[in-house]
């Protein structure tokens, strides 16, 4: 899902935290996925319990810092990058089933391009947020890890989940 990435002098300390738990979270997903006849369910509640925190990082922490910083101004990415955590969010409450585990891949890469660009959310967070970078670095890894209910039964939640992907665009994904 992810290239490989190197850290340069242009990449700053929100872009290397959240870039490299992007990684973090890609291996993760592939170790569980690896065999999608036996989903490693250990490896995949580590993904999405890793997945949730990140995305509470972003929307708790990142987006608010960013705003903040732009005299109460969104960022014009973060309406995009909600409807996104929306879709995604919705991925993760099934048990993850062949169609479920791709929807997931092609948002995460779509997204993840967003975030990382040499114009994306990370590195431009970095720049707007100058002096204060490692402040919110700071928060970002304090962000607690979020509640997560069992895997529900795909049947019983595909109707919203499908809803959730259709209100961020992606209306041919499952």
């Amino acid at each position: 899902m992810n290239q490989t990435r190197t850290a340069d002098a242009s990449t700053g300390p929100i872009y290397r935290m959240l870039a490299d738990d992007h990684v973090r979270l890609d291996h993760l997903l592939q170790a569980a996925v690896a065999d999608l006849e036996h989903v490693d369910l250990r490896a995949y509640s580590e993904f999405r319990r890793g997945l949730l925190r990140h995305i509470a990082m972003e929307e708790k922490v990142l987006l608010p810092a960013a705003q903040r910083a732009r005299g109460g101004d969104p960022l014009p990415v973060a309406a995009r990058l909600r409807l996104d955590h929306g879709a995604i969010v919705a991925l993760l409450v099934p048990r993850p089933t062949a169609p479920i585990v791709a929807a997931l891949r092609t948002i995460l890469t779509q997204h993840n391009q967003i975030e990382e660009g040499p114009d994306g959310l990370y590195a431009t967070c970095d720049r707007l947020l100058g002096d204060d970078r490692e402040a919110v670095v700071a928060a970002l890894r304090a962000t607690p890890e979020v509640p997560v209910h069992q895997l529900a039964d795909p049947d019983a939640v595909m109707g919203a989940t499908r809803r959730a992907l259709e209100r961020a665009g992606y209306v041919d994904l499952l």
